[in-house]
């Protein structure tokens, strides 16, 4: 058994616009048993927002992951990914991009926005349940990140 490397809540800054989307990842990561704190916002306007800690956001966390749809309204997620990895004090967090595009353009341009993952959202909550599972296995237990600040 894999012992996990935070003792603290892992917090996640999800960006999804989709309600359903939103309620699956909540209830897969309770299924997951993940002890998180999941933030979400809506679009990417607010994604920037919550990460500058502009307004509202000012006493948010700074999260340890980025789970972060493409197609969002107001600013989209290649536009997200690109402000981030700019970013010389958000470089560092890792994002994982979720969606449901599976087009080959996309994929490419968002590893060459620097995303550090992408996952195509499955439609079955079942294996949308295993992929958060993978993710939490994957990114909070095997790998080693950076304490934020």
């Amino acid at each position: 058994m894999t012992v996990p490397k935070y003792i603290r809540p892992i917090e996640i800054l999800m960006v999804e616009d989709s309600p359903t989307d939103r309620l699956i990842t909540e209830e897969a990561l309770i299924t997951a048993k993940l002890m998180n704190n999941l933030h979400v916002v809506e679009d990417g306007v607010e994604a920037m927002e919550f990460l500058r800690k502009e307004g509202k956001y000012a006493n948010k966390p700074r999260p340890d992951i980025i789970l972060l749809d493409l197609n969002l309204p107001r600013k989209d997620g290649r536009e997200v990914l690109a402000e981030v990895k700019a970013d010389e004090k958000l470089k560092i967090i890792p994002v994982v991009v979720l969606t449901t595009s599976q087009a080959e353009q996309d994929v490419i341009k968002a590893y060459g926005l620097h995303a550090n993952c992408y996952i195509t959202k499955p439609v079955d909550f079942e294996c949308f349940t295993q992929v958060v599972q993978s993710i939490q296995s994957f990114w909070f237990s095997v790998v080693t990140l950076p304490n934020g600040s």
